[in-house]
């Protein structure tokens, strides 16, 4: 067997040792492994989740060859969950993989306690009347439900959780934390050894942007009653006043300082996401609380009081233009800094746990320190039950979405997919399932839509008659592609939610085949 450092080298890079582990602890169980569930779980078996345990009470049928993958015609009268299970236990034999021939509908009736085992429940293809229930029973038991389904040329992925927080959310684009604008008195020291109108001009090109910006923030300071620039025009004579220390027009430390000015500019302080955070109920802790909130309480008083109304600082340092000893004290300084706020941070932590009769030693100094390092990036996502949804959406949202062009189309195929559960509660069948009765079920499709638009209280909008035939057309069947792409996205928030890194999607994820593109609706 490979090495697992080996076996998984690529995706390492982006979840980290850590992430990786986590995975390898999950224990996942899918209901339904058609298409839609197939492709779900392969990705994650392929990824090195620790068990997955599959439940589908059906036989595989000649239909199922043109759209799984995982089944072949030697299969045709097998256990489909047996077969899927096979196929995938041969992709990866570090997985624990077993299979449940029980239909999930009859479980969720008949068994609820089985699902509190599993760390996550991948539901597939489910009516809402079982997603309802599933719901119930998974908050309940405190696991995490992602919800997917294909039909026709749509898709739908919703996860549901009561609460999930992330320290690693890794924003693709976050300003550095450098407090250029707040500089600690160890930068400010620092700073002051430097002199830029020094005469050297190896010395003058070399001196670090950091230093430039701090020292002309400064000057601009000392001469605008202790104001930073906040207009444009001001902007822009800053940006000027960087220029007209330059010596030669080469010199790459001051176009660096020129075009990082703006990192002098930002607002000083927490932004609105993490005063949010710091300011929700869940910080009045106790000996129930999370580990994350215990944390979030330690910040908030350290906000208030070593870091003046600034977070831990993160402590690293980008590339720039520097003769190596300057870039490295420079360095130091920053580290210096982020272990001596990690180090307060830790007391903090210590001190609410012994006050909340918990173990001081029982949040580790790894944790404490990620969260430290992470602290202006924390994220809390929180999702309605799912009946909620259904019953009562946001009415001015789904207003909104149905008569938005942008929208209308995705926020239509909602609507269109939970009037197809009513249609099948009521009709014992799917719309458009038998050719023979298309116009018939067209009509009685826009009925049920209608009917479903009036009790959410959106009875003045409408769906166009051409989405209405398409979901007819669509005969509830499952399309491999449309299964893949479903699959390849539930499968990724799997993933997000199972190594707390990366931010989960916070609505209902609607893809639109027909227009091959996506929405999510926040109801």
């Amino acid at each position: 067997m490979a090495e697992p450092k080996v076996k998984y080298d690529r995706q390492l890079r982006i979840w980290g040792e850590q992430g990786q582990a986590t995975l390898e602890k999950a224990s996942i169980c899918l209901l339904n492994c058609g298409p839609t569930g197939s492709e779900t779980l392969k990705n994650l078996v392929l990824g090195g989740v620790g068990s997955i345990t599959v439940v589908d009470g059906s036989k595989v049928e000649v239909g199922d060859l043109g759209n799984n993958f995982m089944v072949d015609e030697s299969s045709v009268g097998e256990s489909k969950a047996k077969c899927v299970c096979t196929f995938l236990q041969e992709l990866n034999d570090a997985v624990k993989a077993k299979f449940i021939e029980d239909c999930p509908e009859e479980l969720i009736e008949t068994n609820p306690s089985f699902f509190s085992q599993f760390t996550l429940v991948i539901a597939t293809q489910l009516v809402e009347d079982s997603m309802v229930k599933l719901d119930k029973i998974c908050r309940e038991a405190n696991i995490i439900l992602i919800f997917a389904r294909s039909y026709g040329l749509m898709g739908l992925v919703r996860i549901s959780v009561k609460e999930h927080t992330v320290i690693e959310s890794k924003p693709d684009h976050f300003l550095d934390d450098l407090r250029l604008n707040n500089p600690w008195p160890e930068l400010m020291r620092f700073t002051e050894t430097i002199d830029l109108n020094t005469t050297d001009a190896v010395v003058h090109k070399h001196t670090p942007y950091i230093v430039i910006l701090v020292k002309i923030a400064e000057e601009w300071a000392n001469t605008h009653g202790g104001n930073l620039p906040s207009t444009r025009e001001e902007k822009r004579q800053f940006k000027d006043l960087i220029k007209s220390k330059m010596i030669t027009a080469d010199e790459e430390n001051y176009k660096e300082a020129m075009e990082a000015s703006y990192k002098v500019f930002s607002p000083r302080g927490i932004g609105a996401n993490l005063q949010k955070i710091i300011d929700d109920s869940c910080t009045e802790v106790d000996s129930n609380s999370s580990d994350f909130w215990v944390m979030v309480a330690a910040l908030k008083e350290f906000i208030a009081n070593e870091g003046g109304g600034e977070t831990p600082l993160e402590g690293s340092i980008p590339d720039m233009t520097s003769s190596t000893e300057l870039y490295v004290n420079l360095q130091k300084t920053y580290q210096a800094k982020a272990e001596a706020d990690f180090l307060v941070m830790e007391q903090r932590v210590r001190n609410i746990l012994k006050k909340i009769g918990r173990d001081p030693a029982s949040i580790s100094k790894a944790n404490i320190k990620s969260f430290s390092k992470n602290a202006r990036k924390l994220a809390v996502c929180r999702y309605r039950l799912i009946e909620e949804e259904f019953n009562s959406p946001v009415q001015s949202e789904l207003q909104k979405y149905l008569t938005v062009e942008d929208h209308g189309t995705a926020a239509g195929l909602y609507i269109l997919l939970r009037a197809a559960d009513r249609f099948a509660v009521n009709y014992n069948k799917f719309p458009g399932q038998f050719d023979s009765e298309m116009d018939e079920d067209i009509s009685r499709l826009k009925t049920t839509a209608v009917g479903l638009l009036n009790d959410l209280g959106c009875n003045s909008s409408t769906l166009s008659e051409d989405l209405i035939n398409e979901m007819c057309r669509y005969g509830a069947s499952e399309l491999h592609v449309v299964s893949a792409f479903v699959g390849g996205v539930a499968s990724q928030e799997v993933i997000k939610l199972i190594t707390r890194q990366f931010i989960p999607m916070s609505g209902t994820f609607i893809f639109n085949g027909i227009d091959n593109n996506s929405q999510l609706l926040l109801l």
